[in-house]
């Protein structure tokens, strides 16, 4: 038994959840991580995963031997790290998931700058709102905001985005300039809603003017659940919108969308670059996210001022 590919094989059946997921991720059969996981038990003399037909989980020991082994193969792929990768340009294939108005407002636009720096990365991007399993489907790195919902992920905020109301001239025109937020609720003005991808579920939203606060549901005409059509039906006419400043800001200035209660303030958003724990980041990756902090760093800085 090969100890470095028995541990290698416990920590990804761990974070897959799934011996079938962990064979393909280690590009080995099923049958070989089942054998290194059991030649691993019978040496150490503890049973680590519980197994049933229908998933598997760790036992009280193969817990606290994860941890160990967590943190053996991190520096272990650190020393290997060193020796070569100092000198050589990154290469190789990076996959990656990242929200659609971020890709096609932010990222894609920026993506020249990118390939010029790093013209040996092959850069497979998946574009949608949806909940993505990063190890499950194979996934270098995501792109999110909001709170890290998977504990066992490792998060690195990179940005913070500001909401606040907008709406289009062609909806003002028909439904008249709301003057308070507490319209949304209690009169005639419709919003257009965003349904969350953990929940499907609509996100109440918690705006405030000095000691007012206001929580709002908001009565829609329509819910999406991908931020680019919830911006073009928001363009359409068909509600008031909360944006980030990034999505609001190239409207504004076209005169496609007007802001609204601008004394007002609504709670900002982290956003978040995912990956997975255990895996040492490899030289694509730590490019990838450097660069990516770069570009977030214009536009949507990390809120560096103190709280009040």
């Amino acid at each position: 038994m090969d100890r470095f590919d028995a541990m290698q094989a416990f920590a990804r059946v761990v974070e897959a959840g799934s011996f079938t997921k962990a064979a393909q991720t280690l590009h080995m059969s099923k049958t070989t991580v089942t054998q290194l996981i059991q030649q691993l038990e019978a040496r150490l003399s503890v049973k680590l995963l519980n197994r049933t037909t229908r998933k598997v989980a760790l036992s009280a020991e193969g817990a606290i031997y994860y941890q160990h082994v967590v943190r053996l193969l991190a520096a272990m792929a650190e020393a290997d790290a060193s020796l070569g990768q100092a000198a050589a340009l990154p290469q190789g294939r990076l996959r990656v998931d990242v929200p659609s108005p971020i890709a096609q407002l932010i990222l894609v636009p920026a993506l020249p700058d990118f390939h010029a720096r790093y013209p040996d990365i092959q850069l497979d991007l998946g574009v949608s709102d949806r909940l993505v399993d990063v190890i499950g489907d194979h996934v270098d790195c995501v792109l999110r905001g909001g709170a890290l919902a998977d504990s066992t992920l490792i998060a690195r905020r990179i940005g913070e985005l500001h909401f606040a109301a907008y709406a289009a001239p062609s909806y003002l025109a028909r439904a008249g300039l709301p003057t308070h937020p507490t319209e949304l609720e209690n009169s005639h003005h419709r919003t257009v809603g965003f349904l969350a991808a953990s929940t499907g579920k609509l996100a109440p939203i918690s705006v405030w003017r000095g000691a007012e606060r206001v929580e709002l549901a908001g009565r829609y005409t329509v819910a999406l659940d991908d931020g680019s059509a919830y911006l073009a039906a928001g363009l359409a006419g068909m509600g008031i919108l909360w944006l980030p400043d990034y999505m609001a800001r190239p409207q504004l200035e076209q005169g496609r969308l007007v802001a609204l209660f601008e004394d007002w303030q609504a709670p900002s958003m982290p956003l978040q670059v995912v990956y997975p724990p255990n895996r040492h980041l490899s030289a694509k990756l730590r490019a990838f996210i450097a660069w990516l902090c770069e570009l977030m760093a214009r536009h949507a800085p990390l809120d560096t001022s103190p709280p009040t």
